[in-house]
């Protein structure tokens, strides 16, 4: 198994994102041995929504304003119809994650996580996957949009649905151990 025990690695999120969307890739990450930071625009607790209803708080380790990329080897971006559409309103959490892909730094996002690529102007000609209600912009972002568990181009690691978290989670680890990508 890959040791990421010298990797930092971010979850950026916000209100609603969906519960085990973070909590089964935080928990693997720091399996592998990786320092996991929930970044949020907000500070104190966010809330989960958990399938059809709200889920646990999470605590947020650091608020977005007093982070920066240059602190984090790779960020890793949960679903839940909520938090995506908010964060893709935050120019902070947009600049943030344009940072990791123009460093070439891991991006992994699942579900609807996918969303937040698409405010980067960053994804055209990039190959990936989401919830599937995402294709068509994703497409309109300039992407290849594909059906399969999890994708990866070029260390953007990307997965549809809670059903392909094992296969995600591994990929993003071995991502994660390799570095940088050049895009």
């Amino acid at each position: 198994m890959t040791s990421l025990s010298n990797r930092k690695v971010a979850i950026l999120t916000e209100e609603g994102f969906e519960q085990v969307e973070l909590t089964s890739p935080k928990q693997a990450l720091e399996e592998a041995g990786a320092t996991v930071h929930i970044i949020s625009p907000k500070s104190g607790k966010i809330k989960a929504w958990d399938n059809t209803n709200w889920g646990i708080e999470v605590n947020v380790d650091k608020p977005l304003n007093e982070v920066s990329p240059d602190d984090y080897d790779a960020l890793v971006l949960p679903g839940g119809v909520l938090n995506p559409d908010k964060l893709r309103q935050n120019k902070d959490a947009i600049a943030f994650v344009s940072a990791f892909l123009d460093e070439g730094k891991p991006v992994a996002a699942i579900c609807h996580g996918p969303q937040m690529l698409i405010e980067t102007g960053m994804i055209g000609g990039r190959t990936l996957t989401s919830y599937p209600s995402l294709e068509t912009d994703l497409k309109n972002a300039g992407a290849h949009w594909i059906n399969e568990e999890v994708v990866v181009d070029h260390g953007l690691i990307t997965s549809r649905t809670p059903a392909d978290l094992d296969a995600f989670n591994s990929k993003v680890i071995e991502e994660i151990g390799e570095g940088v990508h050049e895009a």
